[in-house]
């Protein structure tokens, strides 16, 4: 059988039809015009997180100044833009780089496997809706899948769920039909989604409660940039898209590298901002985290939206663990009781790299964990193929687009001097003990670490999360350095 299955051959395939995905493909139309390629996607639909996750109130946690791709602004006037917006914008990208024609829909990717006698991928994949198997080959791949699994987010079981009679939900698989106007929410979590939800939700539910086992720094930002509103009238899109990058660049830098050296400052700054949105509302122990900024990804609230909806009184936040579920709520182990007629679990995600597939070199499994990263871009031991990976410390598009761009470059390179694979060895000095994403402590990044690529010790085998090294780096550094190995 496998004999008469019908293969498609391409230059480049790209897993994935998300922001990277659809960014890589548009910078492949860009820079290495010539390359056949296509685009492997599970879902029915362009957009990846931005068309999986539908809950009341879903945006970005970055400014779209800098979420948005470089190659093409980003005018509405928001800063942080909802779910459809976004998705909008994605497609509209693919639609006007020619990029749609090269999707290939409910493709689910099994295994990627290279061989270096042939010079080429093989990627065995299902039809999603059949299961009939397909069956892909490429001289190059770009695994554009994200970090988490699309299919079930991450849900521990609580103690006596059964006795809850009503509807439990998990903000990955958000029902159409959920009706929660007039009644009592709970949402058990205190990360991006659980801020998102809580003022979404809290203009039609009865009254929202936010459980969380430990506290969150909350920042208020703007919803909108009015300078960059005033400066459209009288400069081009790109121009102010631009210009606006750059000074949110700079700040966004600036208050990490702060965060880093002086955090009490940070800190501090923080605090007294929410303390202010609060007005006495609510105690601010429960926006007092006991880590330090950026030990795990900031939440943002447009507007301060969180911090009104307390205000009003139509939403709290509870710090306290939770002892069971009832049939009228959650008992906590403080002994006090939330009644709820519907609860939530922002629980958050489940890692998983390259969408659950499994990657082999020459027959031999690879293990992820047992790997570091080149320039955070290519795999050691792991020819012709580059993760597009975003950052976690600021918008993801920033890093994505630079991996993107350099993929092209070592594609051009490899074409100028007729070179048919390029791999990068380490040395076992070069393999930290920590995952690629320790810089971030949060809760998934822990239960995910043995899924994840190790850190370096030095050189291209670091990551910064630095887009102002990164840059260079990847931009404009010789592809041929040294450590690369072509043949």
């Amino acid at each position: 059988m496998e004999a008469l299955m019908a293969v498609e051959h391409v230059d480049v395939l790209i897993v994935g039809a998300g922001v990277a995905g659809i960014g890589a493909a548009c910078h492949l139309t860009r820079a290495s015009p010539g390359k056949r390629y296509l685009i492997l996607e599970r879902r029915e639909r362009i957009g990846g997180t931005w068309d999986l996750f539908r809950y009341p109130g879903i945006r970005s946690d970055s400014d779209m100044l800098t979420f948005g791709y470089n190659f093409r602004p980003w005018t509405q006037t928001r800063v942080l833009a909802d779910g459809a917006s976004i998705r909008r914008y994605v497609v509209d990208t693919a639609a006007e780089y020619g990029v749609s024609q090269h999707i290939r829909h409910g493709i689910d990717v099994v295994k990627a496997s290279w061989s270096t006698e042939a010079g080429r991928w093989t990627l065995d994949a299902r039809d999603a809706a059949t299961g009939r198997p397909k069956r892909f080959t490429a001289n190059f791949l770009m695994a554009c899948t994200g970090y988490y699994d699309y299919e079930a987010g991450f849900r521990p079981a609580f103690p006596d769920e059964d006795a809850f009679p009503g509807p439990i939900v998990h903000p990955q698989h958000w029902p159409e039909d959920l009706d929660y106007r007039g009644k009592r929410v709970v949402i058990i979590g205190s990360g991006a989604t659980a801020v998102t939800l809580v003022p979404a939700i809290a203009e039609d539910a009865a009254h929202v409660t936010m459980l969380q086992r430990s506290p969150t720094y909350i920042a208020s930002l703007p919803a909108r940039d009015t300078l960059a509103e005033r400066l459209r009238r009288y400069l081009p899109a790109d121009v102010v898209y631009r210009l606006a990058r750059r000074r949110n660049l700079a700040f966004q830098r600036a208050m990490f590298r702060l965060s880093r050296k002086r955090p009490e400052i940070v800190r501090r700054m923080i605090l007294r901002a929410a303390e202010r949105q609060l007005h006495g509302h609510s105690d601010i122990k429960h926006f007092t985290p006991t880590y330090q900024p950026w030990d795990q990804r900031l939440c943002v609230a447009p507007d301060g939206d969180l911090f009104r909806a307390i205000r009003t009184g139509r939403a709290d936040v509870v710090t306290d663990r939770i002892r069971r579920f009832t049939t009228t709520g959650i008992e906590l182990e403080s002994g006090a009781e939330l009644h709820a007629d519907v609860i939530v679990t922002a629980t958050g995600l489940n890692v998983q790299m390259l969408g659950g597939a499994q990657l082999e070199v020459d027959g031999e499994p690879v293990a992820l964990n047992q790997r570091v990263t080149y320039k955070g871009v290519l795999l050691e031991g792991v020819p012709n193929a580059s993760v597009v990976f975003g950052y976690t410390n600021a918008a993801w598009t920033l890093k994505a687009d630079l991996a993107a761009e350099y993929t092209c470059r070592l594609l051009n390179h490899m074409d100028a001097h007729g070179y048919r694979q390029a791999v990068a060895h380490a040395g076992d000095s070069d393999r930290g003990p920590d995952s690629a994403l320790a810089s971030l402590n949060s809760g998934y990044v822990r239960r995910g670490n043995d899924r994840l690529p190790r850190q370096g010790t030095r050189g291209p085998w670091r990551i910064t999360n630095d887009y102002r090294r990164d840059l260079p780096m990847l931009r404009r550094a010789p592809i041929d350095d040294g450590v690369l190995q072509f043949k």
